[in-house]
């Protein structure tokens, strides 16, 4: 058994991915032969969350609490380092196959209010292969007769091909930065200044980031787009819910040097005490969040900064 569990293959055209019965991660995405994620072997964990989703919040709560209608609640500091619980409680339990195709799968996962959260959730995770990328549903539902809050996030490490991610260029429609401590917990949420706006694109290799971004995108939903020195690129756009973005850019990702994530998120870290961007689902009431990721290697006439409304 693969440390990740089943490997569910998808095609569609010159799409291929690999989603896993763990966590319902994505572990493959290539397009025409180039790699549009940062894969890892069958046989591995996922290194530094790739592929992950984050259910039901992303990134950091503060010291492993949070108050919720009146109540304080407790949950496992799985970032131990600094005392926090991170990325929700879906990454590392196994999902099962609702629903399956060629081209497609539908794996579903279940919160347990038991595990320190106010309500408990049913969650969907549907991945569609297309000619050109891949496609990604979250639903969540309210099982419980209170209210629950709720936040999505993922963890892709993008690339294009065999280029390495340090000699591309990141795009990043976002036009506000949330300021942490040291502790890498929220303390002001504002305007990028010139130096840290990456709408015009900078080289990967001149970056060093944990940040966490509010998201701009265009009309398009473009959040992020990375581009080789030969113009080809890969972009992860996002729905209407995805609102935050993490840029994370590790020295070293199983080896392969600098790595590049561009997390899609519809709330900030630590969202469970500040409300920023929580939804809250009312009993029996489901949420759908999009994101998905696009080789983009025709550059589009007048292509201005990332964020831009092409139309």
């Amino acid at each position: 058994m693969h440390p990740t569990g089943e490997q569910i293959d998808l095609v569609a055209g010159p799409t291929r991915a690999v989603v896993t019965e763990v966590g319902a991660g994505l572990r493959v995405l290539s397009v025409d032969g180039q790699d549009r994620v940062e894969s890892y072997d069958a046989d591995a964990s996922p290194p530094m969350g790739a592929g992950c989703v984050l259910v039901p919040w992303p990134n950091r709560i503060a010291g492993a609490v949070y108050r919720w209608a009146g109540r304080e609640y407790h949950l496992e500091a799985t970032e131990p380092a600094r005392g926090h619980a991170i990325h929700g409680f879906l990454r590392r339990r196994p999902w099962r196959v609702v629903e399956r195709a060629a081209d497609a799968v539908t794996l579903a996962a279940d919160v347990d209010a038991g595990w320190g959260w106010p309500g408990p959730l049913h969650v969907e995770t549907t991945y569609t292969a297309t000619p050109t990328g891949l496609a990604v549903g979250h639903a969540l539902t309210n099982t419980g007769d209170v209210e629950v809050p709720a936040g999505v996030g993922t963890h892709p490490y993008l690339r294009v091909g065999d280029v390495a991610p340090a000699d591309c260029t990141l795009r990043l429609a976002a036009d506000r930065i949330v300021d942490t401590d040291e502790r890498m917990i929220p303390t002001a949420v504002r305007p990028v200044t010139p130096d840290e706006d990456l709408r015009g694109g900078r080289r990967v290799a001149d970056l060093a980031l944990d940040t966490c971004f509010g998201a701009a995108p265009g009309g398009d939903g473009v959040l992020g787009v990375l581009t080789a020195p030969d113009g080809r690129a890969t972009a992860l756009w996002g729905g209407s819910d995805v609102r935050w973005v993490q840029a994370f850019t590790p020295d070293d990702l199983a080896g392969r040097g600098k790595a590049v994530a561009v997390e899609p998120m519809t709330c900030p870290p630590d969202a469970a005490n500040s409300g920023t961007d929580l939804r809250v689902l009312a009993p029996g009431e489901t949420w759908v969040v999009r994101w998905g990721v696009t080789a983009q290697d025709a550059p589009r006439s007048g292509a201005g900064p990332v964020g831009e409304d092409p139309s």
